[in-house]
């Protein structure tokens, strides 16, 4: 496969210097800014983790701009309905979108879609990094990953993992990990994770990539065995499961991220208006505890830095698309 497919990038919470200069009429942007209601749009329906997590936000900057912002949940076509109607709303820092892996990195490269992630907004700030469980049900032979490679290594084809449909974030990270494992492992695609999960139960598939909320409880039961983890280092949820990348399989780094972000041509000022309410949020106690209980983990960052951790992961994954011959469903 040539250099790794994914860069390591870090997200400092903490002294963040935003190099924006606020000069002249922007400047005086930002002094007024905001003077009404800010609609931030959720590509997903309500009641999933990106509605969650869009209410949390949502409800704070509420309090520290001074304005209430709403979530507006715009769902459909996995994503892209919303995140174009955020792509073409008026570029005045009064709609923002909280964008996803999915619909910012995966997405596009699997077909046409009416935005570009790159070009069509200004990234803002990081805002949480979740990562998956990669586990098996505990009858299944193989108690570590070199032991599960070994058996899909000796029967090709032989093992199967579920996720919640063709071209989903969990889908893709298994793809990933066939590719940089040299395995072939076949795919079943469920209605969603809550039945891919249900599948590895009732042992009707051998493996899953779950989320780490979704998972550990079937861990910590024992209805699931965990394997490894697809963070960068240990997570704390789960501090005696390793990561594939200490167990020698490097490049299977993967998150479920999520970033704030405005329409193209947004007022620099505000945009550093925002990130500067970002950064003081991502070092709150109480909204990172909050965040934890849902397996994420409280972000911040430059725009700029936010900018390159997206053109990394879109690469990434448009290379893990093409190299899998994935297509839209």
């Amino acid at each position: 496969m040539g250099c790794p497919l994914m860069p390591k990038y870090i997200f400092k919470t903490l002294g963040l210097g935003l190099a924006l200069v606020l000069t002249g009429a922007g400047s005086l942007q930002a002094q007024t800014y905001p003077d009404r209601v800010i609609k931030l749009i959720v590509a997903y329906p309500p009641g999933g983790g990106n509605d969650t997590l869009a209410r949390l936000v949502a409800q704070r900057l509420s309090t520290t701009l001074g304005q209430q912002v709403i979530v507006d949940n715009k769902p459909g076509a996995g994503g892209n309905i919303g995140t174009e109607q955020a792509a073409k709303a008026k570029p005045d820092g009064y709609t923002l979108l909280l964008g996803f892996v999915a619909n910012m990195a995966m997405t596009p490269s699997l077909g046409k879609v009416g935005y570009d992630p790159l070009t069509g907004f200004v990234p803002i700030s990081m805002v949480a990094q979740g990562y998956q469980v990669l586990s098996v049900n505990p009858t299944f032979p193989a108690k570590s990953v070199a032991e599960l490679i070994a058996i899909a290594k000796a029967k090709p084809n032989s093992l199967n993992y579920g996720s919640g449909g063709t071209g989903t974030p969990l889908h893709l990270v298994g793809e990933l990990f066939k590719l940089r494992t040299g395995t072939d492992i076949q795919h079943v695609a469920y209605k969603g994770s809550p039945q891919a999960t249900t599948a590895v139960l009732a042992g009707e598939t051998q493996m899953v990539f779950g989320s780490v909320v979704a998972t550990l409880p079937f861990v910590q039961s024992g209805k699931l065995r965990a394997l490894a983890v697809t963070s960068p280092k240990r997570i704390d949820a789960a501090p005696d499961v390793p990561t594939l990348n200490e167990l020698g399989y490097p490049g299977i780094e993967a998150s479920s991220w999520y970033g704030l972000f405005a329409p193209a041509g947004t007022p620099t000022a505000i945009v550093a208006r925002i990130n500067t309410e970002m950064v003081k949020l991502a070092q709150d106690p109480e909204y990172k505890q909050q965040l934890n209980k849902y397996g994420q983990e409280a972000m911040a960052s430059t725009p700029d830095e936010l900018k390159r951790y997206v053109k990394s992961e879109f690469d990434t994954w448009a290379r893990v698309i093409k190299t899998a011959n994935i297509k839209a469903e």
